[in-house]
């Protein structure tokens, strides 16, 4: 409040009372919300100073060529054509002969999608416990 002062001049005083009560209420609000606002999918993420795998080490991998012809190589070996039903075949025999070992699939860029998951799904549905996607170094 203004009011004259002990010399004659006008004083003037901020009352902090108002201020403190509105900031304590958006304290308590910020605090209630909080919690609710952290949402989300926890996803377990590689390091990225891991080194590239070498797929000559025996691996399965299925190739989606960009006509979505598919073909299927152990490591770096020569790829052979194969159909989804062949596919398939070959997946299930894998998964029994070599159980836990990883099936990777390495795709053409300009391919759709839905090509990718059905080979995913593929081998999934076939027992393959582990599917991999390769990818081309980001320096070529």
């Amino acid at each position: 409040m203004s009011g004259p002062s002990r010399d004659g001049g006008m004083m003037s005083e901020i009352n902090v009372t108002p201020f403190v009560d509105v900031m304590l209420v958006l304290l308590i609000i910020f605090m209630v919300t909080a919690p609710l606002l952290v949402t989300g999918v926890e996803i377990d993420l590689p390091s990225g100073d891991t080194p590239p795998l070498d797929a000559a080490n025996d691996n399965l991998v299925i190739g989606i060529a960009a006509d979505g012809s598919y073909t299927l190589a152990r490591g770096s070996g020569d790829a052979r054509p194969v159909t989804m039903e062949q596919l398939g075949a070959n997946l299930a025999e894998e998964g029994k002969q070599r159980p836990g070992q990883p099936v990777f699939v390495a795709a053409d860029g300009t391919l759709p999608y839905q090509k990718v998951v059905d080979i995913l799904e593929l081998a999934k549905g076939s027992g393959v416990p582990k599917v991999g996607l390769m990818t081309e170094s980001k320096g070529k």
